[in-house]
């Protein structure tokens, strides 16, 4: 199964990545608006992107990507997040990693390196072979990016802000294999509309229903201001009637607008 994610190979979508590419066939790209680009064109099976971090919240462009690209989410996996500070040695000026990471990181660096400048890169992996070239740089990422022990030294483990840190990532797949069968499922609401009482009135379709709202997030729809989609994740599979009772109410509400199945599956945590 070939899959593709988040590069370069060390990320921690890499990692994630691993558990559903049986025979290790993966490649990277530099966005993730390119991953779900490439999954939707038929050009990969697999496609790993991350969704949410317990501490900084959902991956924006993860959203608008699976907003904008007709794609089926197939799994979810989740897995805890290590931090490390990686360097040549102890003296750095810049820390280069993700922003996300960075953001996990923020209450470590303001204490122990307040004076460092702080890099966002595309990746971890990507701020960790930074640090690999360049002595006055450190990286945020995995220890096991330091295994080896030649070009780089973990100079403190465990750094991130909180202790249960830990990422949502959507496995994605072509459209064509979007399933009804799965203990959650995923929507992508647009109701073209905009007036008091709208959110509460896409809420109680599952309300109703007893169908437990896990994730509810609004992001901007492009067309113009104030208009929004809606990102929805429940306890609930396809295949189930008052799923379909909610959907259909909900396809009412945006008669406007469209209401789109990502898919339903289950969750897979992975423990490194």
């Amino acid at each position: 199964m070939a899959a593709v994610t988040l590069g370069p190979e060390g990320t921690y979508s890499h990692r994630a990545t691993s558990a559903i590419a049986d025979n290790g066939e993966i490649d990277f790209r530099q966005s993730v608006t390119a991953i779900v680009d490439a999954v939707a064109a038929g050009e990969y099976d697999r496609g790993v992107i991350p969704i949410e971090n317990s501490i900084e919240g959902s991956v924006t462009e993860s959203l608008d990507a699976i907003a904008d690209y007709d794609v089926a989410v197939v799994r979810e996996i989740v897995t805890p997040i290590r931090h490390a500070l990686l360097a040549q040695g102890p003296s750095f000026d810049t820390v280069a990693s993700h922003s996300q990471a960075l953001a996990q990181c923020r209450t470590y660096l303001e204490r122990e390196y307040p004076d460092a400048t702080l890099e966002a890169v595309a990746s971890t992996a990507q701020g960790v072979e930074f640090a690999r070239d360049d002595p006055s740089m450190a990286g945020i990422g995995h220890p096991a990016n330091a295994e080896d022990g030649v070009d780089l030294e973990v100079l403190a483990e465990d750094i991130q802000d909180q202790d249960s840190n830990a990422t949502r990532f959507f496995a994605i797949a072509p459209a064509a294999e979007r399933s009804t069968g799965g203990g959650k499922t995923s929507l992508v609401v647009y109701p073209n509309a905009n007036y008091p009482g709208l959110l509460l009135e896409l809420l109680e379709p599952f309300a109703d229903r007893d169908i437990n709202l896990t994730r509810v997030e609004s992001r901007p729809s492009g067309e113009r201001l104030g208009d929004y989609v809606f990102h929805v994740d429940f306890e609930a599979g396809l295949y189930e009637s008052r799923t379909q009772e909610a959907i259909g109410d909900l396809e009412e509400l945006a008669e406007n607008g469209w209401v789109r199945r990502l898919g339903s599956y289950d969750t897979e945590h992975v423990v490194e």
